[in-house]
């Protein structure tokens, strides 16, 4: 396979072109023919382009990329090395959603030949690459796996923003159905991974890895925001406490804050999906989800306290939200806990503008429902700073208060200003 694809006589294609399908889709087609797939047509159109609908990739990224952009699935029929990287979402109930799942499945099926290799990325549970993924591939496609074509699973461990840690500088996680199939696919993304190919020892390895680097995060940071309330409680600096922690050695330095976002605030609904499915309730995951889940409340009531004892009326009060995206300096929105906030915020008749330099007003707008304005207004009675992109980390006690009227109030949830505080502003941080 591998020197086929070389030689340019295979093609790879990948399946779901956002923030994980598109870049390792242009990785391969430096090296490969490449066969890049998405459902949405407009996405496949802004591509074809060379613009990144998510805003992560630049131009030039597509420049040398020996890649066919379509929606059409007949073009998938020519790939013989098929990468999925489709979205892995839950319901309004928290269950998993593998419809996305399913219906790529589906797709390659139809596409699928004797000595093909098929291999997912997409954040599962432990064994739903086989359990409910390779059924599909079987029923659709009439083969079977490990006689007629192999199957793998290699966890995508992207980090959407970070501009140091790219694709080729991580560690990649390979696992296939046999040894044969796993050290193929090592050898494919091999290719294109300077940090090096870890090769678990079987797919469910692999899958559990992934799930569970982001159920630990969610963990670490939800014993961060329980600490945030106790501490807040004593009146004490929850920052000053990390930072005098951290002196010792040993000490992990997570921080607060709302945990949104595809992998750390949906990942764990796998493994607890999983977990039941097997009579089994997880204790500790389901405590940090519910702690994670429940700051946007938590901060919320917090500034209604903090306006009421300003003998301010919420109900007749204007508070400025800036930052909606789920962490700085990206435009995804997926999950966004600061969506809830605003939410909470406006379930007490607030009046609640929003602002973020980097999302769409477009899919704020299908997403969420809310509107974002281009620039702030001014005669706030509170201004939240949600999210810590870049433009807002220069910005002083002068420019919060030309926005705000009396008594006016900063909720700083990043702790981007705690060290230039104001006395004639009322703050306060995670």
């Amino acid at each position: 396979m591998i020197n086929a694809l070389r030689q340019k006589e295979k093609k790879i294609a990948v399946i779901g072109l956002g923030y994980i399908g598109l870049p390792v889709a242009l990785a391969f087609a430096q090296q490969f023919r490449v066969v890049g797939f998405d459902s949405n047509p407009d996405r496949v159109a802004m591509l074809q382009r060379a613009e990144d609908p998510s805003r992560e990739l630049p131009a030039d990224a597509f420049i040398g990329a020996d890649i066919l952009f379509t929606a059409d699935p007949n073009e998938l029929k020519q790939a013989h090395f098929f990468v999925v990287a489709v979205p892995t979402p839950v319901d309004e109930y928290k269950v998993p959603n593998l419809r996305p799942l399913i219906r790529a499945s589906e797709v390659i099926g139809v596409a699928l030949k004797p000595g093909d290799y098929v291999v997912y990325e997409s954040t599962v549970y432990p064994g739903c690459t086989e359990d409910d993924c390779l059924p599909i591939l079987e029923f659709c496609s009439g083969l079977t796996v490990g006689r007629d074509f192999k199957l793998g699973y290699s966890p995508e461990r992207i980090n959407p923003g970070d501009k140091t840690r790219t694709l080729a500088d991580i560690l990649k996680v390979v696992a296939g159905n046999d040894e044969e199939a796993t050290q193929t696919i090592a050898d494919v993304y091999g290719a294109i991974i300077r940090e090096g190919i870890y090769k678990a020892p079987s797919i469910q390895v692999a899958e559990a890895a992934k799930v569970i680097e982001n159920v630990q995060r969610d963990l670490n940071i939800s014993l961060m925001n329980e600490l945030a309330i106790i501490f807040d409680k004593m009146g004490i600096d929850t920052q000053e406490v990390i930072k005098a922690a951290s002196t010792k050695w040993n000490f992990i330095p997570f921080t607060p804050g709302l945990v949104g976002g595809h992998c750390i605030g949906v990942d764990p609904y796998y493994l607890l999906h999983k977990s039941r499915q097997l009579g089994y309730e997880p204790q500790v995951i389901n405590s940090g989800r519910r702690v994670n889940d429940s700051m946007p409340d938590y901060i919320a009531t917090k500034l209604v306290q903090m306006l009421l004892q300003r003998a301010k009326n919420p109900s007749e009060t204007k508070v400025l939200v800036m930052g909606l995206t789920f962490k700085e300096n990206i435009a995804d929105i997926r999950n966004s806990k600061v969506a809830d906030l605003v939410r909470e915020l406006m379930a007490y008749s607030i009046n609640v503008h929003i602002i973020d330099p980097y999302a769409s007003p477009n899919e704020v707008a299908r997403e969420y429902g809310l509107s974002l304005l281009d620039k702030p207004a001014d005669q706030y009675d509170a201004v939240v700073v949600a999210v810590g992109h870049d433009e807002y980390k220069e910005l002083d006690a002068d420019y919060f208060k030309s926005l705000m009227k009396n008594a006016p109030i900063l909720l700083d949830l990043k702790g981007l200003y705690r060290t230039n505080k104001d006395d004639e502003i009322s703050y306060w941080q995670l």
